[in-house]
């Protein structure tokens, strides 16, 4: 029997993030059980990320603010991160303050890698050793 190809590798291609760092979306905006997504970059056409469960409010040491326990229930390297809610998008519910991100993440991203099927990484995160889930735009020095 033959097996199933492996799912492709992402591409790492730095582009720069000029949407999310001012992304004005506070901790209240989301709340435990929300399904939500951190936009990573693209592939055939889509933006692409990684889904999420938000399971409980957590403090977001590189922000210095409120953030969420995520919970990636594909498991993987780390199962739990604790992420700013600018990096967060809503997929459980179709909110306006979500979408319009969403829309202008498309128009800013999507003609970029049009041509190509590849998954596309920005890179535009980093986790740290605390499990925090970090925007290039907020990495402290040194950290």
């Amino acid at each position: 029997m033959s097996q199933p190809p492996p799912p492709p590798t992402p591409v790492f291609t730095p582009t720069p993030d000029p949407l999310t760092p001012d992304r004005d979306i506070t901790h209240a905006h989301f709340q435990a059980g929300d399904t939500v997504v951190v936009l990573k970059g693209a592939a055939g056409g889509e933006l692409w990320g990684d889904a999420m469960r938000v399971v409980a409010p957590s403090w977001h040491t590189p922000t210095d603010e409120d953030g969420w326990r995520l919970r990636d229930a594909t498991g993987g390297a780390q199962s739990y991160i604790t992420a700013h809610p600018r990096s967060l998008v809503h997929l459980s519910r179709r909110c306006p303050d979500c979408l319009i991100y969403l829309r202008a993440m498309e128009d800013y991203l999507l003609p970029k890698y049009a041509d190509g099927e590849a998954i596309v990484d920005c890179g535009w995160y980093t986790t740290t050793a605390l499990g925090q889930l970090v925007h290039v735009a907020d990495a402290r020095s040194g950290s």
